[in-house]
């Protein structure tokens, strides 16, 4: 190709999909990036409030709990597999031997602990900041907690995603 003819120094042709360990590598460092941000949000918070903050209203282990909540759910999401979810063999609900449904019900453990910690943090942001009416920028202690739960939300979910992409040639061997 004539490089007179491009609109950009570099070649577009370059950015097409990528392959699928690629897109997964991709998928997990995002998904590290995220929780480092979410974990920096929460600990930026706190330094803040012990160090600079001249307001009555300082992070303290209720604003940790959300965090907490999220961090466990993500853990707990990220270490079932997917497979594990699909294996039918009987009928799963009523078999007390059925991995699947042991799997579905974690899953499910997993992320309410992720939903209830994301709720949490923003009800920890209207009680302890909207409701006495606290302006920024100790408010911002608030606005992190949030952040810091979302993040590691969509951490977990890009996590999750990312570890269950099916290889493009891989083979599913079963006896």
């Amino acid at each position: 190709m004539d490089r007179r003819n491009n609109l950009f120094k570099f070649n577009l042709s370059m950015l097409n999909l990528p392959k699928s360990q690629k897109l997964r590598s991709f998928g997990v460092y995002l998904a590290g990036a995220l929780y480092a941000i979410g974990f920096w949000s929460m600990i930026d918070a706190a330094i803040y409030s012990k160090s600079i903050n001249a307001s009555n209203v300082h992070v303290s282990i209720v604003d940790w709990i959300p965090f907490i909540c999220s961090t466990l759910g993500m853990i707990i999401v990220n270490s079932i597999e997917k497979s594990n979810l699909f294996n039918d063999n009987q009928n799963s609900f009523l078999s007390p031997n059925s991995n699947a449904w042991a799997a579905r019900v974690i899953l499910f453990l997993g992320f309410s602990l992720l939903a209830g910690g994301l709720a949490g943090s923003f009800m920890v942001f209207i009680v302890k900041f909207l409701m006495k009416d606290i302006k920024f920028p100790t408010l911002g202690m608030g606005v992190s907690n949030i952040i810091c739960n979302g993040c590691i939300m969509f951490s977990c979910i890009i996590l999750w995603l990312s570890q269950n992409i099916e290889d493009e040639y891989s083979y599913s061997l079963a006896l």
